[in-house]
């Protein structure tokens, strides 16, 4: 039958990650560190940032010696970008995208109370720190290279509970698509990844606000779909693909890995 040849003639999609080289913010643990694992996986290699050296240089240690890196830095630091960037092209030789991930900032308090400075703090790290990654990364970028954010289900709808990440992460949203309009013509991709219940620590704690975490996390899941949460693997294997060459027509985008969660268009 004409389908069964196609069917048959059909190759096995190799990504082209081998030897290619990431960046990877945030990645001591968590989706980070399920993205860096697969890219690994795949053949590439990555430079691995964790606030402390203990954490940065443990995941580049289960991620393997001779693929990956560990540096210590804060998105914060205005110095960060710069020595991550270096790093990749030291001990790599190069340097194709980076994965900014913007860690989750204070959940729980309810917006009348948040800070000034807990604003503050939370905007240097989260909005400021992704901006300034993502701006480094595009000036020494060539045509091929991406630049990745993980977000949040809360670019599209706020979140209870989380009044910070409900108002810096829309920005971020937008600061991207603009970034990707810009360089664009030059051959590089910006996008973000909208992780939805994806079952790491800190969805954990964030469930466990409620008092009964386990009674949160089983309404949560009639919710979804795929009447289940995502584990960090999954969200690993999309965000290798997203930023692998093979999805080189793939920009300007915010994608939710989310079982479905998100019932708009």
């Amino acid at each position: 039958m004409p389908c069964e040849r196609a069917v048959a003639q059909t190759e096995a999609m190799d990504l082209g990650l081998k030897d290619r080289v990431y960046v990877i913010t945030g990645a001591t643990r968590g989706l980070g560190f399920a993205v860096a694992q697969q890219l690994v996986a795949e053949g590439a290699r990555v430079v691995v940032s964790g606030r402390t050296d203990e954490g940065a240089l443990g995941a580049a240690e289960r991620l393997g010696a001779e693929s990956a890196v560990g540096v210590a830095a804060d998105n914060s630091d205005p110095d960060a970008a710069t020595r991550l960037i270096e790093t990749a092209r030291s001990r790599f030789g190069r340097f194709d995208g980076v994965l900014i991930s913007v860690g989750g900032p204070p959940a729980g308090v309810p917006a009348e109370q948040i800070t000034d400075e807990q604003w503050q703090s939370s905007f240097n790290t989260v909005f400021l720190g992704a901006v300034r990654l993502a701006r480094a990364a595009a000036g020494e970028l060539e045509a091929g290279g991406v630049i990745g954010m993980i977000l949040s289900s809360s670019v599209y709808e706020p979140l209870p509970g989380l009044t910070i990440s409900n108002g810096l992460r829309p920005g971020l949203a937008g600061f991207a698509k603009t970034l990707a309009d810009e360089v664009g013509p030059r051959g590089i991709r910006v996008l973000g990844l909208l992780p939805g219940r994806i079952g790491t620590e800190r969805l954990q704690y964030l469930d466990s606000l409620s008092g009964d975490g386990d009674a949160t996390r089983s309404h949560n899941e009639t919710t979804i779909p795929l009447r289940r949460y995502g584990t960090p693997e999954e969200f690993g294997r999309t965000a290798a693909f997203v930023l692998s060459p093979a999805a080189s027509y793939l920009t300007g985008v915010m994608l939710p890995v989310d079982g479905g969660a998100r019932h708009g268009f």
